[in-house]
């Protein structure tokens, strides 16, 4: 074996992060059983608690005093990391770590500037590290509604709740001149990605929408979530929802913020009507069918992300969404 190559393998085998290995004039190139031993193991930084990094653990003492617990909790499927993290006094918030600095700056951006409005129903930004693309929030308590089996009556409460949430997150600053629409392009890219997963019809729906979507009149683009699902809900002690996961916030149509929970709305026009109630108004035939166009649009690109990813659950919602778009269609 080449000696650096064992010295790499000495330092994994000791559970160090890495090795340096230094090769003398003479030295042979193969690792030697016998001769002077030029390796020298780097222990590096500390590392505290379940997978939390040195570094992180720095940031957040500084922001939360002495943390005595650190419990890995974040979702399979994303790439950004949750820690729970207990502090000295018995405290308690959550370190997160985004994949990539577009989804740090638009959480950063909607708990500085827009979740106030919602108080204790959304977290409080307690610290940022720009460079480490990190924050430390409050914690939210409720229970997760992702995975939670209700009483009919119950999960309508909690979607009036969720209906009052998003409706104050839009009036959080005042609206913006609409952004472009999705170009048709983008769409066939996406298309054609999921294209082997689709029914038969599917492209054809999409496509007609992509057109339908072009001649709408534009939408104001307001402070939206950017991915209200259930995933993404807590239900607090009072039965109300509570919101985390700021990270897809951006100005978007006030529909946009609607897809994804209109999964949830399939068969159930109770929760849909429970919802909008909470919103404070109805939609208009115009934002029904923007609705229709931009659920679309997520339910393809969905279908192509999951079938690439591994993500089932993605890809099903994708699918129940074209098949009710069929069917209003059809009716």
């Amino acid at each position: 074996m080449v000696a650096y190559c064992r010295a790499g393998l000495d330092a994994y085998r000791a559970g160090l992060p890495a090795a340096v290995h230094f090769q003398e004039p003479g030295d042979p190139i193969s690792y030697a059983t016998e001769g002077p031993d030029r390796t020298l193991l780097v222990p590096g930084p500390p590392v505290d608690g379940p997978g939390l990094p040195h570094h992180l653990r720095v940031f957040a003492e500084r922001a939360v005093g002495r943390i005595t617990g650190a419990e890995d909790v974040s979702w399979v499927r994303t790439g950004s990391r949750v820690w729970r993290i207990t502090g000295a006094g018995g405290g308690t918030w959550y370190l997160k770590r985004h994949r990539g600095a577009k989804f740090h700056d638009r959480e950063v951006a909607a708990l500085r500037f827009w979740a106030g409005v919602l108080g204790a129903k959304a977290p409080r930004l307690v610290a940022v590290d720009t460079p480490a693309r990190a924050v430390v929030i409050t914690a939210l308590t409720g229970r997760p509604l992702h995975g939670t089996a209700l009483e009919p009556a119950a999960e309508a409460q909690v979607q009036h709740g969720l209906g009052q949430l998003v409706a104050a997150l839009h009036r959080a600053t005042p609206t913006q001149p609409a952004g472009p629409s999705p170009a048709l392009g983008k769409v066939e890219r996406h298309l054609k990605a999921a294209g082997p997963y689709l029914a038969v019809g599917d492209e054809a729906l999409v496509l007609a929408l992509a057109r339908a979507y072009a001649d709408l009149p534009a939408a104001s683009a307001v402070p939206t979530h950017g991915d209200l699902q259930y995933r993404n809900v807590l239900i607090g002690e009072d039965g109300g929802p509570r919101l985390l996961d700021f990270e897809r916030s951006e100005y978007a149509s006030a529909t946009r913020d609607m897809v994804r929970l209109s999964d949830t709305w399939t068969g159930r026009d109770d929760l849909k009507a429970a919802f909008l109630s909470g919103y404070g108004r109805q939609l208009d035939p115009d934002e029904e069918l923007r609705l229709d166009c931009e659920a679309a649009f997520d339910a393809v690109s969905g279908i192509a992300y999951g079938m690439a990813h591994g993500d089932p659950e993605v890809t099903e919602r994708g699918r129940r969404t074209l098949l009710r778009l069929h069917t209003a269609r059809r009716s």
